[in-house]
């Protein structure tokens, strides 16, 4: 067996899915989580019980912003590999609590970068950065592509994930070791992110209770389903950047979807009417996300297969025959 991969963020939603994939193609991995409490602990416990016990697969409690504690993981396992998905997401949390995005996002990717240069015959660094680091975009027009500049984040969220790609820039010159940034589109699906507007709207379209639909409806997500997000991740990973460079690339659906449709999928997929109430745009959003899928698709033939009715399907069946069963103490409403 090959030295492990380390996948940092491995109890989250995108994490607990690389993970499942790298194990079921005979990968060693080593998880790396700090399960904190910025949505409900029980899902990724949820999530990280599915990938313990199996053969190949140790998670380990820690935070990735501790030097002290992935420079030893990396030493003691001979890493060579990592996909760093560890971060602070939400971009309208930056807002309330803007030092956990420095702790979690800057000095976290910090630390990734100097235990990745230590590391002896260190192949290849995988990391998430985002689609928020192109700005507001108008709806319509061309795909985002990765050569433009992203000068103006609209978000802390945004000029975090800006900077680690920065950071990775330099280091790759410095230090030589290749890198790919995926700037990941909005990512769906089973087992997903309770604060991710599709997850909230189920909640409480269930319930009854009025959904509030930002930007009075008009906005527009590039939606990626999750196990076609994982086809890229696991691509690139495959496919080590040359040495000194930092390669970004977009991951997306190359479709976006206007907030509305999205909303009577959803409702269709549940068989329940929303109520709506219509709010105008919120600090740090942006009007539309489109992904130009070019670059990564030449690169690793990745090509999105599941349509968004199909995919909010497949979520509401989970959500509603394995999420909406646990036993769970009362969480806060999502906004």
């Amino acid at each position: 067996m090959t030295n492990p991969i380390l996948v940092t963020g491995a109890a989250g939603f995108v994490g607990h899915a690389v993970c499942e994939r790298l194990l079921a193609r005979g990968e060693a991995v080593i998880g790396l989580d700090n399960f904190n409490s910025y949505y409900e602990v029980a899902l990724k416990q949820a999530r990280a019980a599915r990938l313990e016990g199996r053969a190949g697969f140790e998670m380990v409690r820690g935070d990735v912003s501790d030097p002290d504690t992935v420079s030893a993981l990396v030493r003691r396992h001979g890493i060579r590999r990592i996909v760093h998905l560890a971060a602070q997401a939400g971009v309208r949390y930056s807002l309330e609590n803007p030092f956990a995005y420095e702790q979690s996002n800057l000095k976290g990717h910090l630390t990734i970068l100097e235990a990745a240069r230590h590391a002896p015959d260190f192949e290849h660094l995988v990391y998430a950065s985002s689609s928020s680091v192109y700005g507001d975009r108008p709806i319509g027009g061309e795909g985002f592509r990765e050569d433009e500049p992203c000068t103006a984040p609209v978000s802390l969220y945004a000029a975090t994930k800006r900077s680690c790609e920065l950071m990775s820039q330099s280091y790759a010159k410095l230090y030589g070791f290749p890198q790919s940034g995926l700037r990941f589109f909005t990512v769906y699906g089973p087992w997903g992110r309770p604060d991710m507007a599709y997850f909230g709207f189920t909640r409480k379209i269930l319930a009854g209770e009025p959904i509030e639909v930002f930007g009075e409806g008009k906005m527009a997500r590039d939606f990626t389903y999750i196990d076609d997000i994982v086809d890229g991740v696991v691509g690139v990973l495959d496919r080590p950047a040359a040495r000194g460079e930092n390669r970004l690339l977009n991951i997306g659906d190359c479709n976006p979807v206007g907030l509305m449709e999205m909303i009577a999928t959803l409702e269709n997929a549940l068989g329940v009417p929303a109520i709506k109430q219509m709010r105008p745009m919120q600090p740090g959003d942006v009007t539309a996300t489109y992904a130009d899928i070019s670059a990564i698709a030449a690169l690793t033939g990745y090509s999105p297969k599941v349509p968004l009715a199909q995919g909010i399907a497949r979520f509401a069946d989970w959500y509603l025959n394995t999420y909406d069963r646990w036993e769970r103490p009362p969480v806060a409403a999502v906004a």
